[in-house]
């Protein structure tokens, strides 16, 4: 069933020259058209591209689409590309580079998906509008002819595209059943444009949120990222919660928002959250490359453990410990459930179990022994670490929160100083195996990587030492445990 579309607009002539430098500005689209033409073959630009090149964003991806089936394609475009891959084949979909053009070509497609299968069965179409209807969003669902440019628009994309909606083709119901991923996209557009969601968008989502369950976890997981990697990502998280899907993919997102009462007053966990986050991304200029996924996951994930150790004390007052140490085993468990991989996961569940180090530090008494230590527990995560505990200032005080801003601005400077003094970025004792071995006249074992613990607490307590000194320490050490 198809849904009732907005009324048809015509393309203003700036979108009509906006399409025109798209097809143009890549030769082997040009020369695909009239290939398939001769051959007398349908082709068409379709999808993403013709979002992006309408919306004045630049295309990097070329996704076409045409009534010629996968061995025909092959044929038409053997010899004349660069290179060819067929490894979408029983999808319908033949890729090849043509120069810098990467293209990917799909015969139309009327899918159809068993209800009890995380697959679709293959199906191909033998019209645009066919295969344009089974698109997942109607800004996804326009397309350019070619060779000759005309565009095509049966579903109301542009309008869409000027409104800001988020829409389904054919009733939401529908597409969301013949893949219920769809529902993690719409919320990904969201994010990523700045769009809302159209209602019967919403509706179908609230009542086949547990759909998603047949869908795999890496491929949940996929858009998850893209989601958390877009501009806007919160908005997204706030559609994920409000139809329930994050239930079933993040259900610990959700469960931040605890119950509140006037007699035990404490910080909307969940609103805390989300500001942390948009918080974290405008912090992210502090790394070399951004969107940073790992701060941004930790930033949306550093108090999860607060449902768990949540106790009410006399007074009215709520406490939360061990949130921190809780939600990083929270966070493991549930990233390796999506699949991340290991490097993220243990990046993640790093900066989760450390967020609060900083609340230790009070008004700047730590001592150097201290602040050695939280360079190195953090390691290679420091800078990340700082972002995120900055980010994690929501106070509306404007006096407590300049306040922590210029003891963490404190700590920032002690760290480079000592950084400098002691080179922090590789903190080791200041005796190595062998010379430790050789002192204390024992071989490779157990006593060995005893006595490096030792020199590195050492390190750590007193700073750097010489060999000397290090020496001695070692043989007193040694002594007293014997």
């Amino acid at each position: 069933m198809v849904v009732s579309t907005p009324p048809t607009v015509a393309l203003t002539p700036e979108q009509r020259a906006r399409l025109d430098r798209l097809v143009t500005a890549e030769p082997a689209l040009v020369e695909l058209g009239r290939r398939f033409a001769e051959a007398g073959h349908e082709l068409a630009l379709v999808g993403g591209p013709v979002r992006d090149a309408l919306m004045g964003r630049p295309g990097q991806d070329w996704d076409l689409t045409t009534d010629a089936r996968p061995e025909q394609i092959e044929a038409l475009v053997s010899g004349w590309a660069d290179a060819l891959w067929d490894v979408g084949r029983e999808f319908g979909t033949i890729a090849l580079r043509k120069g810098d053009a990467h293209v990917e070509i799909t015969t139309y497609r009327s899918d159809e998906y068993d209800h009890t299968s995380r697959k679709p069965q293959v199906r191909f179409g033998d019209s645009l509008d066919g295969d344009l209807s089974r698109r997942d969003f109607a800004v996804n669902a326009m397309a350019v002819r070619l060779p000759s440019g005309e565009f095509v628009d049966k579903f109301g994309g542009l309008t869409d595209l000027e409104t800001g909606l988020v829409r389904t083709p054919v009733a939401a119901g529908i597409s969301f059943g013949d893949d219920p991923l769809r529902m993690m996209r719409a919320a990904r557009f969201v994010a990523q444009l700045g769009f809302v969601a159209d209602e019967q968008v919403v509706v179908a989502m609230q009542a086949m949120a547990d759909r998603i369950d047949i869908v795999s976890a890496e491929r949940v997981r996929d858009e998850l990222v893209k989601l958390l990697c877009a501009p806007a990502p919160v908005d997204g998280l706030r559609l994920l919660v409000d139809t329930g899907l994050a239930e079933h993919v993040l259900p610990e997102l959700p469960a931040l928002m605890l119950e509140r009462d006037e007699h035990h007053r404490h910080k909307d966990v969940y609103e805390h959250s989300l500001t942390v986050l948009r918080q974290a991304i405008a912090l992210e200029s502090r790394l070399e490359q951004q969107p940073d996924l790992v701060v941004r996951l930790a930033a949306l994930l550093h108090d999860i453990g607060k449902p768990r150790t949540r106790k009410f004390q006399e007074g009215g007052t709520v406490t939360f410990h061990h949130h921190d140490v809780v939600g990083a085993k929270m966070a493991r468990k549930r990233l390796r459930a999506l699949r991340f991989d290991n490097a993220t996961v243990d990046q993640v569940c790093l900066l989760v179990e450390l967020h609060l180090r900083f609340h230790g530090y009070g008004s700047g008494e730590w001592t150097d022994s201290a602040v050695r230590r939280y360079v190195r527990d953090a390691g290679d995560q420091l800078e990340r670490l700082h972002i995120l505990t900055r980010a994690d200032c929501t106070t509306r005080n404007r006096q407590k929160a300049a306040r922590l801003q210029r003891t963490y601005d404190e700590l920032e400077e002690r760290i480079a100083v000592l950084a400098e003094q002691e080179e922090l970025d590789a903190i080791r004792p200041d005796l190595d195996g062998n010379q430790i071995m050789e002192i204390l006249g024992v071989g490779p074992g157990r006593e060995v990587g005893e006595a490096y613990r030792f020199l590195l607490e050492l390190r750590m307590d007193e700073g750097p030492q010489s060999e000397e000194a290090a020496a001695e320490a070692l043989k007193q050490w040694w002594s007293e445990r014997q």
